[in-house]
C-alpha cells in the first residue's frame, strides 16, 4: 500500500496566550498543499523503517512513523510490517511533514488491517504524536486553536491560485521561534478569513513568529520580500519556519533567478 502524505502551510499564526503547562495557545489556519512524501507499507517478518530522499537526523527508532505503529500495536494485534518513506518535505520548515507521515501511517494501517477505527478515534491517536498531527487525518482546511489541536473546518478554497514554497538551507527550532514572542490578542479573526479577499491578507493576516525569527535569520525575511516582488498576493513564513510560501494567481517564470542562491523551491 502506498500513500502520499502531504505538507501543510499556516495561513496566519497568532500566539494568543501562555498556558499554565508552559505551552502557548495559538490561532492559525492549517491548509493542505500538494508537496508530499511517499510512504509504503508491505508485509514483513519484523517491523522496520527505511528512508530515502532527504536525509533525516536522529535514530530511526524515534521516527514518528514507528511511534504511530507502536501506538496502534498497543491496542491491536498488528503483525509486523515494513515501512519505506521517500522523504521530500523538508524538516525544520514549519510544513508539518513528520506529523503528516505519522497521520497517514495511522490511516494506512487502519485500512490495511481493516481495523475499523473511526475518524474521531484516529484523531485521538494522532494527538498523542503531535499537536498538528490530527489535522492530517481529515486533511482539510481548518481553523486551529489551543496548541493547534482544536480544529474547526473552514470554507477556504485556494484551488484557483498557485502556491510557491521556498525553503532556505537553515532550519528554525520551535523553541527558538517562541523566544521574544509576546502573546497578544489578534487584531484580525482568522476564523473569518474566507470573508476577506486575498488581496487584503497582506495587511490583515500575520505570523507572530516572524517578529522573533526575522531578526535572527534575515535571509528568511528576504525570501518573503522577494516573493512579494515576484507578484505574490500574500506571502508568509509557515509555522515557526523556516519555509516561506507565496500565493500567486500565476506562478512567476524562473523565480530561482531572483530568489537567494541555495534555496529549495517547491511548486
Amino acid at each position: 500500500m502506498i500513500s502520499f502524505p502531504n505538507a501543510k502551510i499556516n495561513i496566519g499564526l497568532n500566539v494568543v496566550s501562555k498556558r499554565a503547562d508552559g505551552y502557548h495557545n495559538l490561532e492559525t489556519i492549517f491548509y493542505p498543499v500538494k508537496l508530499a512524501d511517499i510512504l509504503e507499507i508491505v508485509d514483513s517478518d519484523k517491523p522496520e523503517l527505511s528512508i530515502s530522499g532527504i536525509q533525516i537526523e536522529g535514530p530511526l527508532s524515534e521516527n514518528l512513523i514507528l511511534r504511530a505503529y507502536r501506538l496502534l500495536k498497543n491496542d491491536f494485534d498488528l503483525p509486523p510490517v515494513k515501512f519505506h518513506l521517500h522523504k521530500i518535505i523538508p524538516f525544520g520548515a514549519g510544513l508539518g511533514g513528520g506529523s503528516s507521515d505519522a497521520a497517514f501511517l495511522l490511516k494506512m494501517l487502519n485500512a490495511y488491517f481493516n481495523l475499523t477505527i473511526n475518524t474521531k478515534q484516529l484523531k485521538k491517536y494522532a494527538s498523542q504524536i503531535g499537536a498538528d498531527c490530527p489535522f492530517f487525518i481529515e486533511n482539510k482546511p481548518a481553523f486551529a486553536s489551543g496548541i493547534g489541536d482544536r480544529l474547526n473546518s473552514i470554507n477556504l478554497d485556494l484551488s484557483g491560485f498557485e502556491i510557491l514554497i521556498v525553503k532556505p538551507r537553515i532550519s528554525v527550532s520551535t523553541g527558538e521561534a517562541y523566544k521574544n514572542v509576546v502573546p497578544s490578542k489578534p487584531k484580525f479573526n482568522l476564523n473569518e478569513i474566507e470573508k476577506a479577499p486575498i488581496e487584503l491578507w497582506k495587511d490583515l493576516v500575520t505570523n507572530d513568529f516572524e517578529q522573533s525569527v526575522f531578526p535572527v535569520y534575515p535571509e528568511i525575511k528576504e525570501i518573503k520580500e522577494t516573493l512579494y516582488n515576484l507578484g505574490a498576493l500574500y506571502s508568509s513564513m509557515s509555522g515557526s519556519g523556516s519555509a516561506v510560501f507565496g500565493i500567486f494567481r500565476h506562478l512567476p517564470t524562473n523565480p530561482e533567478n531572483l530568489l537567494p542562491k541555495g534555496v529549495f523551491i517547491y511548486r
